[in-house]
C-alpha cells in the first residue's frame, strides 16, 4: 500500500476515534444543546445553579441553520430552585429541568395582537387540575370536573396577575406521572419567585406570545449553566 493511503486511513480512523468537534463556548447556547425538540423556535431558562430563584429567559430563531437570539428578559424560578424533571415530587415549589413542548396560552387578559398560538380565554370556571387522583390530571379544566376537588386544584382566575397570560410548559404533560407535579407555566412575575413555573415581567410575556408561531414546533428548555441540569445536556 502506497505512505499516502496509508496516511489518510490513519487520519479517517483518528476522526472516528475523536468524534464530531466539541462546540465553542462562543456557539450561541441552543447550539451547544443535546437537543432542541426539532423546531425552529426555542425558549432557554437557564439559572446558576439548582438553589437560584432567578435567571435569564431568552427566545431564539434558527435561522439558516444558525440559532439567532431573538429577545431576552430576567425570569424567575421555584422557591426552592431547580431539579431534574424526571425526579421531581409535586408541591415542593421547585423548577422542573429538561427540554419540553408547548401545548397552548392562555390568560385572564386577551392574548395580545399578534398571537397565532392556540390561546385559551380564563373564565370563573376554568381550573388546571392537580389531584393525582382524577382522570383529569395535570389539565386544563373548564367546568372543574367531579373527580377534580378544588383542594388540589389552581383556580386559574383567582391568579388576577401572574394569569394574566401565560404558556403551558409540557412538563408532565403528555403521558402524566401521578406525584410528578401538574401546572407548570411560564407566566407573568407575581411578586417573588414561582411555585414551580418560570415568570418573566409582563412586556416580555407579551413579546413572546407574539413571536410564537405554531408550525415552528418551539420548546421550552429549562435548566442550570452547569452540573447534572445543565441546559446543554438536554
Amino acid at each position: 500500500m502506497r505512505p499516502g493511503v496509508v496516511l489518510a486511513l490513519v487520519s479517517a480512523s483518528s476522526l472516528v476515534l475523536l468524534g464530531p468537534p466539541a462546540r465553542a463556548a462562543s456557539d450561541p447556547l441552543p447550539a451547544r444543546m443535546a437537543d432542541t425538540g426539532g423546531g425552529s423556535q426555542l425558549i432557554t431558562a437557564q439559572a446558576d445553579r439548582t438553589d437560584s430563584t432567578s435567571g435569564t429567559l431568552t427566545w431564539w430563531d434558527l435561522k439558516d441553520g444558525q440559532w439567532v437570539q431573538t429577545g431576552t428578559a430576567p425570569a424567575r424560578f421555584g422557591a426552592n430552585g431547580l431539579v431534574e424533571g424526571g425526579s421531581r415530587t409535586q408541591g415542593t415549589n421547585t423548577t422542573p429541568t429538561g427540554l419540553y413542548s408547548v401545548p397552548f396560552g392562555f390568560g385572564i387578559k386577551a392574548a395580545p395582537s399578534g398571537t397565532s398560538i392556540e390561546y385559551r380565554a380564563v373564565k370563573d370556571s376554568s381550573w388546571w387540575c392537580q389531584d393525582n387522583d382524577s382522570t383529569s390530571y395535570n389539565r386544563w379544566v373548564d367546568p372543574l370536573p367531579g373527580d377534580c376537588r378544588e383542594t388540589e386544584s389552581e383556580h386559574l382566575v383567582s391568579y388576577a396577575t401572574q394569569y394574566t397570560s401565560a404558556l403551558v410548559i409540557g412538563f408532565n404533560y403528555d403521558q402524566p406521572v401521578r406525584g410528578r407535579g401538574a401546572g407548570i407555566f411560564l407566566h407573568v412575575n407575581g411578586t417573588g419567585a414561582t411555585a414551580g413555573c418560570v415568570s418573566v415581567p409582563q412586556d416580555a410575556m407579551d413579546r413572546i406570545l407574539r413571536w410564537v408561531v405554531p408550525g415552528k414546533q418551539v420548546h421550552v428548555a429549562i435548566g442550570t449553566v452547569d452540573g447534572t441540569t445543565a441546559l446543554t445536556r438536554y
